[in-house]
């Protein structure tokens, strides 16, 4: 029988998230199964099933050998953790989230993910909708802009912006580089490439991920049983903002704005057990360095009806909310 070790990349956090959830038990949902580094380790700990969802269809070839090692204890299901209330069937004991695109989407140069290997300008994780080359030669200048600025935090938006209309058309990501390139410094050792900034803001576009994440919580929301646990690692800190006040405000812990200001109503706690932010120790991060921004955050359902969050509440990004591609 397969153990978590032989995965073949490394589940960022899984340590302490085992740890906050023992004994694991029941039917866990994996919304992000990739490799299925999570799912292995929670069908170690105990789980009695796990349901592995993935919005990318070519994980699941890979995945054959290890879904016909574990038989009924393991069922995947091809879709988006938006969904995942929907695609379970069933109440669920579990739901851990691992936002993000995956090592093994970077390390393929046909994804179009990575700045650091040429290929098509795609960076689409399930192949449908339009890619980002779509995006990028169709898009304003200010439409370009709002994107980099509020999703990447880029603060050279619109210099970069301007060099991608420059450029077009654009059709791999060897292109979008060179624009970008032309518009900063080169960087110091050290120092993060100038393209990582503007492609988590052109991936997180084209995959909608503020749309799928508010969405993904308020299906777990409804799927989890009472006393079932969420957990959600994010790896920066626009999507860890949201997650942290997601469970503020579900859990009736969000203050007033302002004394000033209308009194909120009272919130009947969805979630209780809200855990601060949990971080990567040396031994993780010795052990696999793309741990280092990562952010476990996790909560235990309550018997409360589910519900809604205002979306203004949450921290989006000002295009999220604005219902933007």
């Amino acid at each position: 029988m397969p153990t978590p070790t032989d995965a073949p990349h490394i589940p960022v956090l899984i340590r302490p998230l085992i740890a906050a959830v023992s004994p694991v038990s029941g039917l866990w949902l994996d919304g992000t199964f990739g490799a299925g580094g999570y799912a292995r380790a929670l069908l170690a700990a105990g789980a009695e099933a796990v349901i592995g969802i993935d919005r990318d269809p070519s994980v699941f070839a890979m995945a054959a050998p290890l879904a016909a090692a574990y038989g009924d204890r393991l069922r995947l299901v091809e879709g988006t953790f938006s969904d995942l209330d929907r695609l379970a069937g069933v109440p669920l004991d579990g739901v851990v989230l691992d936002l993000g695109v995956s090592s093994m989407q970077l390390d393929q140069p046909e994804r179009g993910f990575s700045f650091l290997r040429d290929g098509p300008l795609d960076m689409r994780m399930a192949g449908d909708g339009p890619s980002a080359a779509d995006l990028l030669n169709h898009a304003s200048e200010t439409e370009i802009a709002d994107i980099l600025y509020h999703y990447g935090e880029e603060r050279a938006a619109r210099r970069i912006a301007r060099a991608i209309i420059a450029a077009r058309p654009l059709a791999r990501t060897g292109d979008l580089v060179q624009a970008v390139e032309r518009c900063l410094p080169r960087a110091k050792p050290g120092q993060s490439h100038p393209a990582t900034r503007s492609f988590q803001a052109i991936r997180i576009w084209v995959n909608d991920e503020f749309g799928q994440l508010i969405a993904g919580l308020e299906a777990a929301e409804r799927a989890l049983k009472p006393g079932g646990w969420l957990a959600v690692v994010s790896f920066h800190s626009l999507e860890d903002r949201v997650v942290k006040r997601f469970f503020q405000a579900r859990s009736g812990a969000e203050g007033q704005a302002s004394r000033h200001a209308p009194a909120r109503a009272m919130v009947v706690p969805a979630f209780t057990n809200v855990s601060k932010a949990i971080g990567p120790d040396a031994e993780e991060l010795a052990a696999n360095p793309r741990a280092r921004s990562a952010k476990l955050r996790l909560a235990r359902r309550s018997d409360a009806p589910a519900g809604h969050s205002a979306r203004a509440s949450l921290g989006l990004p000002a295009p999220a909310l604005k219902g933007e591609h």
